[in-house]
């Protein structure tokens, strides 16, 4: 009988060899779909990333800058994240995330048997592939190693990965790779980024209904969020809540507290509009030592000098300078002119305020680190510091009278010419520096020579170009606000620049510091020298082209400046505890008009800052070996009688030439009423 061709009422019959040839073949399929799956997998297995480089997790991180009290001035980031290790977040945040994405986290070997066979289940059943069932170390394998289509083969090689990565980490590891990975929405990536974006603190600071909201987030991000839906995100709060008591976290008393208690969200991040042209500067430095990457990824925490009130202040004295120019050329307005101010602290040269236009988002251009313009008569008290320096006295007399020199072209000639046009005659170097006689100063140039007048710039902080003729003495080598301002501070700090300094600390993202500023002080000029060059800059204030800089409680010595055509306006003027510089001008330097000079365009804008300075009456100290003599104005001699025709000038003790003069009174050294 043939096996399988009998028939019962015309219906076939099986027997025992069709059973044996559908197992036989049936084993052949199942065999062969095991070789497959083996084949596909030692194929997927040797064709995936490598695990070992998570070992050295440094993802891209938020560089941050802050002000000299810790507040955010700015943010830079490719991805908005912050890394921060475990311990450093509240001991409920991990554990919610592990009661909402991955109970059996601490038990499973990087994969979840139940969970991924549950997930195929309801695919299968749905026709769809919308649950993945993945751990959270199939999240970061995915999230750090793979691509996020849905695919079973990348659900393979995430499964392969996973059960690497477990062997390879901890499970602290994985919590922290993962917690600072994965994205939370509104451009927040990692924990902390999202605790500063939802709730405006760091993730230490977060609360248990604050950490359930965030746990609940990384499911569907725009789903949840608190800002778009707050009534899915209250539902998902409660199920992570929910989840962290039935595993144990926490009690349920601490659970329905949680869920009851308000929430008070983080406003949005806001740019400081007023520090932007600090925040350039800074970020150029940063770029230029560390390069791009490290200021857009590498997580690093920049803090500056800069003080935010004063920031404020000088961008509003900027804004009414320029505001009161309008006012005085309105009949002539062509076009607002620019202006700059730098403040910093005398005796650390830390940058406290910077201004570097009226309008960073019209004009990025700093002019007040980046522009070089003639600063006019605010160079000369560094021809007069080098005439105390050699053997000139603020009494000596020099004569203010025409004075023709050869010119820069064979055949021609310079003829300097005061500001009004007038010439004085015999006049002291103290009056000349008070007044800005400029024929004066130029024949001090010529008496001490250019040489130690450019190298005792340069010894001062001022790094441009300097000429190497007479006009030098007129400020016509072009230099910075910046410059010239931290020039200044070696008057201020009697005889030692401070350089001006933006940034006080540089730490990388692990808490490492790159780089802290140290006072560095050098003695460039003579103390007392550099005390008198303020004593006769206070007169420049007080009854010189600086008189509208007047109105500090505390003393104050300053220098206007003003260029030909008044295309460039200066006052650099300092306090016992701040230096300020002021600018204006034109970019195509163009004239800011008929008397627009430093005085009256800049020395406002400087008082007007410096008001919100002076917290109270300071002296500028007088070092030892200073004395004070009453001065005949006209004549430059010891007057001892006082006269209304003299005046108290300040000596070097050793560089005093009245000595013989003496009051018949038998006084040796004779003083002012501030000297003792």
């Amino acid at each position: 009988m043939a096996a399988g061709n009998k028939t019962n009422n015309g219906k076939r019959i099986w027997t025992w060899s069709h059973v044996h040839v559908s197992l036989y073949l049936l084993a052949i399929a199942c065999l062969l779909t095991l070789f497959i799956g083996i084949v596909l997998f030692l194929f997927l297995a040797f064709n995936i990333p490598d695990v070992s480089s998570l070992a050295g997790y440094t993802p891209p991180a938020t560089t941050v800058i802050l002000d000299k009290n810790g507040g955010q001035l700015d943010v830079i980031f490719t991805q908005n994240r912050y890394v921060v290790p475990i311990d450093s977040m509240p001991k409920e945040l991990p554990l919610a995330f592990v009661a909402a994405e991955d109970a059996r986290f601490f038990q499973h070997g990087g994969v979840d048997a139940w969970s991924t066979l549950r997930a195929l289940v309801h695919n299968l059943r749905s026709g769809e592939k919308g649950q993945g069932g993945s751990t959270i170390t199939q999240q970061v394998a995915r999230a750090l190693l793979l691509t996020p289509e849905k695919t079973y083969t990348r659900k393979i090689k995430e499964a392969i990965l996973a059960y690497r990565i477990d062997k390879v980490l901890s499970k602290k590891e994985i919590l922290h790779i993962y917690l600072n990975q994965i994205y939370f929405g509104e451009g927040a990536y990692g924990v902390d980024a999202a605790a500063r974006v939802y709730f405006g603190k760091k993730a230490v600071d977060l609360d248990l209904a604050e950490i359930a909201i965030l746990a609940g987030l990384p499911q569907a991000p725009s789903r949840y969020s608190p800002f778009k839906h707050f009534d899915l995100t209250k539902r998902r709060q409660a199920y992570v809540l929910n989840r962290m008591a039935e595993e144990g976290f926490i009690t349920a008393t601490m659970a329905r507290k949680a869920f009851a208690r308000s929430l008070l969200w983080g406003a949005p991040a806001e740019t400081d509009e007023d520090s932007r042209y600090f925040v350039q500067h800074v970020k150029k430095y940063i770029q230029a030592k560390y390069g791009w990457q490290a200021l857009v990824a590498g997580g690093l925490t920049i803090e500056t000098t800069l003080d935010p009130n004063l920031q404020k202040s000088a961008t509003a004295a900027v804004k009414r300078g320029v505001a009161k120019w309008v006012v005085r050329r309105a009949q002539k307005v062509a076009g607002l002119p620019q202006a700059a101010l730098v403040a910093m602290d005398a005796s650390t040269g830390e940058v406290r305020a910077l201004v570097g236009g009226t309008d960073f988002s019209k004009s990025q251009f700093d002019r007040a680190t980046q522009a070089r313009r003639q600063p006019g008569s605010a160079f000369k008290p560094i021809v007069y510091a080098a005439a105390l320096q050699a053997s000139f006295t603020p009494a000596s007399i020099i004569m203010d009278e025409p004075l023709i020199l050869p010119g820069s072209e064979a055949g021609s000639t310079w003829q300097p010419q005061n500001f009004d046009g007038k010439f004085n005659g015999p006049t002291t170097l103290e009056s000349a520096l008070i007044h800005s006689r400029n024929i004066v100063t130029v024949k001090l140039l010529q008496e001490i020579g250019i040489e130690p007048v450019r190298q005792l710039a340069r010894d001062m902080g001022i790094s441009s170009q300097l000429h190497k003729n007479l006009s030098l003495a007129l400020g016509s080598s072009e230099v910075t606000l910046l410059e010239l301002t931290g020039a200044y501070t070696t008057f201020a700090n009697l005889g030692q620049p401070s350089r001006p300094v933006f940034i006080t600390r540089i730490t990388d993202r692990d808490g490492k510091l790159l780089e802290a500023f140290k006072v560095k002080k050098r003695q460039v000029l003579d103390q007392r020298t550099a005390y008198l060059i303020t004593r006769i800059m206070e007169g420049v204030i007080d009854e010189g082209t600086g008189k509208k800089a007047r109105g500090l409680s505390e003393e104050a010595a300053g220098k206007t400046g003003t260029t030909d055509t008044y295309r460039d306006a200066w006052f650099i003027g300092y306090t016992p505890g701040m230096v300020c510089g002021v600018w204006m001008g034109f970019d195509k330097k163009l004239s800011l008009g008929n008397d627009e000079t430093g005085g009256l365009a800049c020395a406002p804008v400087w008082l007007d800052f410096m008001q919100n300075t002076t917290v109270k009456e300071e002296k500028f100290p007088v070092p030892e070996g200073i004395v004070f003599l009453p001065i005949d104005r006209q004549t430059g001699r010891f007057n001892p009688a006082n006269s209304d025709k003299s005046t108290w000038m300040a000596f070097n003790r050793d560089k005093m030439p009245w000595l013989e003069q003496r009051d018949p009174s038998g006084q040796q050294d004779p003083a002012g009423p501030d000297q003792e």
